[in-house]
């Protein structure tokens, strides 16, 4: 018998939680270090790797973590947890066609590559993002290309992981890019620029802006629908835009009654789960454009995933 399970990081609670999408019902959380984040799942939904953060957001002071926690999906436990010091503060957390690990470092502007993460004990290799405060990145399925969304130096860097002499890349879509989104066929990268409002799309082959709208206020997160929809977070706003990615101009905007923090899609499914910072997470609707219930979460939901088990 399968069950479908939303998995959850959950913040300020400082653990990775499984929730049943059908009853929204918390069924189990694994207890990890201060303030996890970003986590990714692999191709085969053997493991999680969730990114050791340490501090509460990218305006809090502090070392932050260098842990990698690995979680078993299946037997609901933290398998073990990888140290990379130096490399802290991580938050960006992707895995490439081939199962490499790719973990972004924003303290030390750094991307750390696991090619073997079930047995990996360190990196094999890392290169600089050519940014400040590198937060999140955007990365082909092939691994060999990222786009860092860089906060401090209000650019997006385009780098090689696997050829450190091939020097970063950058652009200036607008201040503070940090949500992204990159398309099917990886020829345009969608940016969320907080600071300055507004949403941009890039030419991922010369990293130049070849698309600038207005957003609502503090858009912070941006994810591709399969359908091609754009879906953005509007942290500032309090709601959630649905954005055309030819022209990138809203198509809906959907108010709410807490600010969205993250969002994911369901496999099959027209949803999304939307975390909210009033500790609930909401399931909307993609072909409504409504949300259809919530369920009541631990502190701080943030990244989540549905997996069948």
């Amino acid at each position: 018998m399968t069950q479908e399970i939303l998995l959850l990081v959950e913040k300020c609670s400082h653990c990775f939680s499984y929730y049943d999408i059908e009853s929204g019902q918390r069924l189990h959380s694994v207890a990890l270090g201060e303030f996890p984040h970003e986590f990714v799942v692999d191709a085969a939904k053997r493991y999680a790797y969730v990114g050791h953060y340490g501090v509460e957001t990218s305006g809090h002071l502090g070392h932050g973590g260098t842990r990698i926690f690995q979680i078993d999906i299946a037997a609901r436990k933290l398998a073990r947890t990888i140290d990379i010091a130096p490399f802290n503060r991580l938050h960006g957390m992707q895995m490439d066609e081939r199962g490499r690990l790719y973990v972004l470092s924003e303290d030390r502007a750094q991307l750390a590559v696991l090619d073997h993460p079930e047995t990996d004990t360190a990196p094999r290799r890392a290169v600089p993002t050519g940014g400040i405060k590198s937060h999140l990145f955007a990365l082909t399925r092939d691994g060999q290309t990222a786009y860092v969304t860089n906060l401090l130096s209000h650019t997006v860097t385009r780098i090689r992981p696997h050829d450190a002499t091939v020097a970063p890349v950058p652009c200036s879509p607008g201040e503070k890019p940090e949500g992204y989104a990159l398309s099917a066929d990886e020829k345009t990268l969608y940016v969320a620029n907080r600071w300055s409002n507004t949403l941009a799309a890039i030419d991922t082959a010369t990293m130049k802006v070849v698309r600038q709208a207005p957003s609502r206020d503090d858009a912070t997160r941006l994810y591709l629908y399969r359908d091609g929809r754009l879906l953005v977070t509007n942290y500032g706003a309090r709601s959630l835009s649905v954005v055309d990615p030819v022209s990138l101009k809203e198509l809906a905007h959907i108010p709410m009654e807490a600010r969205a923090i993250a969002l994911s899609f369901h496999p099959s499914r027209p949803l999304a789960f939307v975390s909210q910072d009033n500790d609930r997470l909401g399931y909307f609707n993609m072909e409504t454009l409504a949300f259809e219930r919530f369920m009541a979460t631990q502190r701080e939901p943030d990244v989540s995933c549905a997996v069948i088990l």
